[in-house]
């Protein structure tokens, strides 16, 4: 079978969805590469800073690892941006919803919600801007999460000078992570975790 056999979804049979799923199962082996080829294109996206979009989602993964943040901080803060294209108006909501099947909860909030935290920067200095839009969220159990993620991790990298690395280095991390069962439980339901491991990050920091 090349191809199913009906033009409405509604005439479909079981070996058409069959096949259908077989294919699909299999195309979703190269998610996390093609995430990591769009994030490379998102420097065809809004221009201004001093480093491009790619360079802050590589420069804030980097202050994660650097950090000894574990694999799932790393990769959402390397993919925190990636709607920035697609969704400038809810790019925090697209990266959280790519997300969500493959890590902790906890990741996920933070993800979705940093959009209105990183407002506290700058909020004041646009027009119609809200700097206090995070307060929406005050009790939330992750609300102090986001705001470290937000001070450490997103709103400071925007560095030329900083020491990045390489998008090379967060690969095998992005695929370790999308090759996980989506919708896990185990995975979505695992514990919380800090944004930061003191231990971790001397080892890692010495490493370079």
């Amino acid at each position: 079978m090349d191809h199913v056999s009906f033009t409405a979804m509604k005439d479909g049979t079981k070996e058409d969805y069959a096949f259908l799923e077989e294919h699909e199962i299999e195309y979703t082996k190269g998610t996390a590469d093609r995430l990591l080829h769009a994030l490379e294109h998102l420097d065809e996206g809004l221009s201004g800073y001093q480093i491009t979009r790619m360079g802050h989602s590589v420069q804030s993964a980097t202050r994660a690892w650097r950090d000894g943040a574990d694999i799932d901080w790393i990769v959402s803060a390397l993919l925190h941006d990636i709607g920035d294209i697609f969704a400038p108006y809810n790019h925090d909501e697209y990266a959280a919803t790519i997300l969500k099947p493959f890590v902790r909860e906890q990741c996920r909030w933070v993800v979705e919600t940093h959009g209105d935290f990183q407002m506290i920067y700058y909020g004041d200095k646009v027009d119609g801007g809200d700097q206090h839009k995070r307060d929406r969220h005050k009790g939330h159990r992750y609300f102090d999460d986001c705001a470290e993620f937000c001070e450490r991790w997103d709103q400071s990298s925007f560095d030329p000078d900083y020491d990045t690395l390489p998008l090379e280095f967060f690969r095998s991390m992005v695929r370790e992570v999308f090759a996980r069962t989506p919708y896990d439980p185990a995975v979505m339901g695992a514990a919380d975790q800090p944004l930061t491991n003191p231990r971790a990050a001397i080892e890692r920091t010495s490493q370079g």
